[in-house]
């Protein structure tokens, strides 16, 4: 049953729109007719050039950097739709940020996580469809439905692939994650391509800074699979990958992560790393050039497609995963 007509429309903001004509492109449909652009003083100005009456209605936009100004784009453009009698709206972010700030570490910190999701909310968005948040719990920050994807079914088809069963042994490879806290989307992947677990534990100083300390479990000898949801700085990462070599006495490491933030010193950090190869998902746009040949990025725009098919039709999602 479709509970909003057949007229589904897709529009998006300047964060990926690449990402959003290969969705549109697998719907069978064509990208909205909207601009989305900012006057002089850095104000955002939307304008659709199409009616949205009545229509269902994704908005197609990572908040990734610049966060604030991507953000404030979906915000506006919800907003557009919202006043121009949209029938539904669902925000389709496949990077949500101010993910990290879920909870409060220390006295007086906000949780910024809440306060974005309350913004999309009283914005007028009806759903959010995402993937990969860094905290579960923040799925319940929201008063609206919202369909959260996983990145592990493409991680697993990509290594099963990568090491077919017939020069596969599961006795050498292992899955690490690459601190405590990423132990259980770490243990639902190595669950996936049956292979056991390890964890580096770790220590931070402060922010974007960390000193390994030690490797929990068995990983001398093996091939190594660091996975983790989002990737910044790569200073975890990275000191991660060194200590399974040094420390746990790895014979190869490999890596992956839903989300490539790469700020800063990430890609020099993963050229010098003992890292083989860093896979990532196509969530956030990879800005210029890849100053790395050992990064790759894999496509996701056809499970978001199958997804919006899925809601848009108000069919179960599940098979997604």
């Amino acid at each position: 049953m479709i509970a909003y007509g057949e007229n589904i429309q897709v529009f998006c903001g300047n964060s990926n729109p690449e990402f959003a004509k290969t969705i549109c492109k697998e719907l069978g449909i064509k990208l909205g007719n909207g601009d989305v652009k900012t006057f002089a003083d850095g104000e955002v100005s939307v304008s659709l050039n199409e009616t949205v009456r009545g229509a269902d209605v994704f908005l197609i936009q990572s908040t990734c950097k610049p966060v604030n100004d991507h953000l404030m784009e979906l915000l506006v453009m919800i907003d557009a739709c919202r006043r121009a009698s949209a029938g539904r709206i669902t925000a389709v972010i496949p990077y949500f940020g101010y993910a990290r700030q879920d909870r409060k570490a220390k006295s007086r910190d906000p949780i910024s996580a809440k306060l974005v999701a309350n913004m999309l909310t009283a914005a007028g968005a009806n759903r959010i469809l995402t993937m990969d948040l860094h905290a579960a719990q923040i799925q319940g920050f929201f008063d609206i439905p919202l369909d959260h994807l996983l990145g592990n079914p493409t991680f697993v088809k990509y290594y099963m692939d990568k090491f077919p069963d017939e020069t596969f042994n599961h006795d050498d490879f292992v899955v690490v994650s690459p601190d405590v806290g990423s132990v259980a989307r770490a243990r639902a992947f190595a669950a996936k391509v049956h292979m056991g677990l390890a964890i580096v534990d770790k220590r931070r100083q402060r922010a974007n800074v960390c000193e390994v300390m030690n490797v929990i479990g068995d990983v001398k000898g093996k091939t190594c699979i660091l996975y983790d949801d989002m990737v910044d700085t790569a200073g975890s990462l990275c000191n991660a990958a060194k200590a399974l070599v040094e420390v746990g006495g790895a014979k190869a490491v490999y890596a992956c992560a839903t989300h490539g933030v790469l700020s800063g010193p990430a890609y020099d950090r993963i050229e010098e790393s003992p890292i083989e190869e860093m896979v990532f998902l196509n969530t956030i746009p990879q800005v210029g050039n890849t100053p790395s040949g050992k990064l790759k990025f894999l496509d996701v725009a056809p499970i978001f497609a199958r997804a919006i098919s899925h809601v848009h039709g108000g069919t179960s999602i599940a098979d997604l995963f």
